[in-house]
């Protein structure tokens, strides 16, 4: 493998490594080491790392440490963070960034097939060597796609602010200034750790976590049983839903009681923390389960959903409840997204979902279900002026 020899890219980023970095230093892909060096002109810095995968890179910079006494800096031989311990007060990458030719291979140059899946990467797994005030400085091209640097930066709850750009023949070179979001450091406070992007909803984003609960209760014997995945819902910034997050966080605290919803573990006005439940949503779960499968867990979200009629609750949306329903392993339901949630006195959770079910009667007809649409959308219209539960199992006898 060649050791990246420094050009435009490096000398723009040098300038302000030598001005801004402090305490400790990590240079991620150090190639020649122009970084690293440059760090350490910096009086405020204490010590520098210096990592690149690239064995032959590693070897010249220890060899040039060695012969020129240089102190404070060591150089590891290192994935990204694969053999990096302990935070850094500042985080520096020159990432290799051009989409990858056809049959060529450089870890030097070449980002991926797009040019940007070795950032993306970095920017999944920096946080955790990232102190809650550190600084990443992170150069970019927009041959790498600016606009999904910017995506990875957001998708991470980091935040950055552009230090400077230089137009260079076909590209534009930029240097970013990139910290922890005051969201972020308060969750990693918490003893989240691994916080990743999962998915977009309308309303909200969806974090995952793990927390080790062995912390929180000062357990000096932790165990695997003692790390919990997590989820982390967010209120979009360009969704106009207003109080999603404290009216969801108020539903679920009275909900958990009657064992309905995921487990509620702490939140804030901005955000709130559940445990993750691993599972299928239901429409896919249905196309790989059998008819006494399908039956048995038909029963029993009728059954939460009669709890919160008499609880004089609407969940909203259960008549489409294809993302709002998840389905375990051992077969269990559980609803999410609370988000809509309000009290009501004419509740329709029952009849909602009773209007689900004949929706999918292709998908349930696949699995040897024979059902009347017209019944039992009659049982709904009896059950929506009563609430009587025996109507339940009259719908649940026409399935």
């Amino acid at each position: 493998m060649m050791i990246y020899e420094p050009a435009e890219d490096s000398y723009l980023l040098e300038k302000y490594v030598q001005r801004l970095a402090f305490g400790r230093v990590l240079d991620v892909g150090t190639g020649s080491g122009i970084q690293a060096l440059a760090a350490l002109k910096n009086h405020d810095v204490g010590e520098v790392v210096a990592v690149d995968i690239n064995p032959e890179a590693v070897s010249h910079l220890k060899d040039k440490i060695r012969l020129d006494h240089i102190r404070k800096i060591n150089a590891v031989q290192s994935d990204l963070f694969e053999n990096v311990s302990g935070k850094f007060n500042t985080i520096i990458f020159n990432p290799p960034y051009l989409p990858q030719d056809n049959g060529l291979e450089d870890p030097a140059v070449y980002g991926g097939r797009k040019g940007w899946e070795i950032s993306e990467r970095f920017f999944k797994e920096v946080s955790k060597c990232l102190a809650p005030e550190g600084k990443i400085f992170f150069l970019f091209s927009t041959l790498t796609n600016k606009n999904k640097i910017e995506e990875f930066v957001r998708d991470n709850l980091l935040e950055f602010k552009e230090l400077d750009r230089q137009k260079i023949s076909f590209e534009t070179l930029y240097v970013y200034e990139i910290s922890k979001t005051d969201l972020l450091r308060e969750l990693e406070a918490k003893l989240l750790e691994d916080i990743h992007f999962f998915s977009k909803g309308k309303r909200g984003m969806i974090y995952t976590a793990v927390q080790d609960r062995s912390q929180l209760i000062k357990t000096h014997f932790p165990s695997k049983k003692d790390l919990v995945k997590v989820a982390i819902k967010v209120k979009r910034e360009d969704s106009e839903a207003i109080n999603r997050i404290q009216n969801e966080t108020n539903w679920l605290k009275i909900l958990n009681s009657h064992g309905i919803g995921p487990k509620l573990l702490f939140s804030n006005s901005n955000y709130l923390v559940y445990r993750f439940v691993e599972g299928r949503f239901i429409l896919d779960w249905i196309k790989d389960h059998s008819k006494a499968e399908i039956k048995g867990v038909i029963a029993e979200i009728f059954e939460q959903c009669y709890k919160l009629d008499n609880l004089g609750v609407n969940k909203e949306e259960l008549h489409h409840p294809l993302k709002h329903i998840l389905i375990t392993s051992e077969n269990r339901s559980i609803m999410i997204d609370f988000e809509r949630c309000s009290k009501t006195i004419r509740p329709k959770n029952v009849t909602q979902f009773i209007e689900f079910i004949c929706r999918i009667q292709t998908e349930l007809d696949n699995k040897g279900f024979k059902i009347s649409i017209n019944e039992l959308r009659g049982l709904a219209e009896e059950y929506k002026d009563t609430l009587n539960p025996r109507i339940i199992k009259d719908v649940l006898s026409k399935i």
